[in-house]
């Protein structure tokens, strides 16, 4: 389980902030920034992509309940204005923006997954890897990943060609020949290679 060493390092409260759904061919990209009780807090918390749906439902619903949350989400038509790189961390940002509503001020300090920083005002560190290091981004990835799986389920309702409710956007072969056989949704990427490549005439 990661641990809480770099949150001991920071002056409190200290967030927590990943991403999830960068490489997906539709649908947004969605950041969370967590801050963590400093008791109470739920056992099992790990990377989100070590554990399976049910683990991370379990655990959301949790973190709901005792952790502070803010939630980032950049649409596909944003993704494809801005690119996915600039989208993330406006996602990111957006996450820290409502946590700060949470928390009633700033974080103390902002502990971020990856090698990049957004352009913002928070003191933060970047860490490689941290959601296998720090709890609170962790916890922040678990709350990004279901919270875009969720709306990915419900998206697949609307536009059910292309199997969401199981690749979440993703581009899996089953998805790939939905695409070019009903050509791209108003969720998907269009600045994506295998989309833009879906509404080429032949």
């Amino acid at each position: 389980m990661p641990g809480l060493l770099h949150e001991r390092r920071c002056l409190p409260p200290v967030a927590g902030v990943d991403e999830a759904g960068r490489g997906p061919l539709a649908g947004p990209v969605v950041a969370a920034a967590v801050v963590l009780p400093a008791k109470g807090v739920p056992r099992g918390i790990d990377d989100s992509k070590k554990l399976p749906a049910t683990e991370r439902a379990r655990l959301y619903a949790r973190l709901r309940d005792c952790a502070l949350i803010g939630v980032g989400i950049v649409e596909p038509a944003e993704i494809d204005t801005l690119n996915i790189y600039w989208a993330t961390m406006k996602a990111m940002t957006l996450a820290v923006d409502e946590l700060t509503q949470a928390i009633g001020g700033m974080p103390g300090h902002v502990l971020v997954d990856g090698n990049r920083l957004p352009r913002w005002g928070y003191a933060a560190t970047a860490i490689v890897g941290g959601d296998a290091v720090s709890r609170s981004i962790a916890a922040a990835s678990i709350v990004a990943k279901h919270t875009r799986d969720q709306i990915m389920i419900a998206a697949a309702e609307a536009h059910p060609h292309y199997g969401w409710q199981s690749n979440k956007g993703y581009g899996c072969p089953a998805h790939l020949r939905a695409l070019r056989e009903h050509g791209p949704s108003p969720l998907h990427r269009r600045s994506f290679a295998p989309v833009a490549q879906a509404v080429l005439p032949f």
